[in-house]
């Protein structure tokens, strides 16, 4: 059952709430009510983003046979806002239907909009990973087989899990917060990850850490400075003529990934532009992502199994 915005109705098996009375532990209700603005005309592609989020929730996508892999996606949106179809319904298609892998895509809650600090984005996307963790039997998932796929800012967010799955965005309330919050692979799609340098997106770095944040804050939140050894196997996609998110993000990551010894992936093509998802990409080699991460995903397994 579906609401009138698009959304599964509250209650029904495919809207999951995090947190078991709403808000997450601690906080409070924004002033403005949660909403959600269609962008698209035409009906058959929707382009819908939702803001003002008090009480986050997973959309859940199940194949008809899954192969018990799933993928905890975190749209972008530049920390301002989080897209809902682009980066999310739209990969039913390659990822459900033809990969046989469960989505849980993530409306989580963002900076600066009159809540104080910025690690509800994070603390949402360690719950949202625990808590597919811990029920994965019920879903028919395997939970060593969990992963994250972020897009652009979402990306940035998919990345600090990743890399602090083990920070204490919140206080542990239930048996869901003593399941670990480390994804076992991440795919990070045109990321944003500098906050230092000139590839850094504008939007996202201000709506994070406002207009002149210190020195060791960027630092902090610049991604390729926080790479650690138990940072998972990562898949990194980005188009050479991103001018919204310079490539340079990705590379960044991926050298410090490879300094550190993790087993990466990189994909760089020449045409895709910024927010391409899977509907942007008619006519271009950059239409063959979601086969290559669905095959990365494939080998990770493989690598696991192998003696």
């Amino acid at each position: 059952m579906a609401s009138n915005d698009g959304e599964p109705a509250p209650g029904s098996a495919d809207r999951i709430a995090l947190w078991p009375q709403g808000l997450a532990p601690g906080d409070k209700p924004l002033q403005q009510a949660q909403r959600i603005v269609e962008r698209s005309a035409d009906a058959a592609l929707p382009d819908r983003y939702i803001d003002h989020v008090s009480r986050p929730y997973l959309v859940v996508y199940r194949p008809a046979q899954p192969n018990g892999d799933a993928l905890l996606v975190i749209p972008g949106g530049g920390y301002q806002r989080v897209v809902l179809d682009k980066e999310g319904s739209a990969l039913v298609p390659a990822f459900v239907d033809q990969g046989r892998t469960t989505l849980f895509v993530l409306r989580y809650r963002l900076p600066g909009e009159g809540r104080e600090g910025r690690e509800a984005a994070l603390a949402d996307a360690q719950r949202a990973l625990r808590l597919i963790r811990h029920r994965a039997g019920e879903w028919n998932l395997d939970p060593q087989r969990i992963g994250v796929m972020g897009f652009s800012a979402g990306g940035h967010l998919a990345a600090r899990l990743g890399t602090g799955f083990d920070q204490i965005a919140y206080p542990a309330s239930d048996a869901i917060d003593t399941e670990s919050a480390r994804p076992d692979f991440q795919l990070l799609i045109y990321p944003v990850i500098d906050m230092i340098g000139s590839d850094t997106h504008i939007g996202s770095r201000a709506r994070l850490l406002g207009t002149n944040p210190p020195p060791e804050l960027l630092q902090r939140y610049a991604m390729q400075t926080q790479v650690r050894r138990d940072t998972p196997p990562t898949f990194l996609l980005h188009a050479a003529d991103d001018e919204a998110v310079p490539v340079g993000n990705s590379l960044l990551f991926y050298q410090s990934l490879q300094k550190s010894g993790i087993s990466s992936e990189m994909h760089l093509f020449p045409h895709g532009g910024h927010g391409f998802g899977t509907r942007g990409t008619t006519g271009l080699t950059t239409a063959a992502w979601p086969r290559l991460a669905l095959d990365w995903m494939a080998s990770q397994q493989q690598r696991e199994a192998a003696p």
